[in-house]
């Protein structure tokens, strides 16, 4: 099928989901809806495979192909989120997010944002996503985080964390934990003084000390100096 193309109309996004069917990996389902834990209809095509085909519309008039909403199946959304990353205007690229729909992590961790020159713009965005009832709105707020684990001064980076003391969901304080790691792999002084008085709730600091001791990037003398904070229950 023709992927890069000048305008996309509804009748193209047909196609193009056929086209998605005709290479589905069927022996892959089960695995990739267990792992994924979508509710979606999956065809299990492999990720590379899946930026493959946006970096061909990509190509083309993108936008075009976003501004369809082609949401059918889980794959589209990993397609629509590679595209969005291309995005450099915030606003612009909030109304897609917007648009995508997000019932799982893996679509989620597919989003990067380049927060260069809009730094303050994206803090406040993340603490808007942090505020929305949909948990997976919410992980993507954490994500936007993890591009300010090098500050100098984390001090509103912390602070945004422990608004998030009483978090309930899973994939949310998974998130968390996996920032705390990052943070403390690239920024040691800063996390191990917040850490003295954190407000992480006992799944996230617990699941934090397990992902800096899996991490070949934390020393053996910082792994063991973790378990003080380790929470038993």
């Amino acid at each position: 099928m023709k992927l890069i193309k000048e305008k996309w109309n509804k009748k193209d996004i047909v196609e193009f989901n056929e086209y998605l069917e005709s290479i589905k990996r069927p022996e892959k389902l089960d695995f990739t809806i267990k792992t994924i834990n979508t509710k979606m209809q999956v065809l299990a095509i492999p990720i590379p495979e899946l930026r493959k085909i946006a970096s061909q519309i990509y190509k083309g008039n993108y936008i075009s192909y976003l501004d369809n909403f082609n949401n059918k199946y889980y794959e589209n959304t990993i397609i629509n989120a590679v595209l969005i990353n291309n995005i450099k205007d915030i606003k612009t690229k909030k109304h897609y997010i917007s648009k995508l729909k997000i019932d799982n992590w893996s679509t989620v961790d597919i989003l990067k944002f380049n927060i260069k020159n809009q730094e303050k713009e994206y803090i406040n965005l993340a603490k808007e996503y942090l505020k929305s009832k949909d948990e997976f709105i919410r992980r993507i707020g954490v994500r936007i985080l993890f591009n300010y684990t090098e500050n100098k001064d984390l001090t509103e980076i912390f602070d945004i964390i422990d608004s998030l003391q009483n978090e309930e969901k899973y994939y949310v304080n998974m998130a968390v934990a996996w920032l705390m790691c990052e943070l403390m792999i690239k920024n040691r002084k800063q996390t191990l003084k917040y850490l003295e008085k954190h407000k992480l709730n006992d799944f996230t600091i617990n699941k934090t000390i397990s992902k800096c001791r899996d991490s070949f990037r934390v020393s053996k003398e910082d792994k063991e100096f973790l378990l003080k904070y380790r929470i038993k229950n």
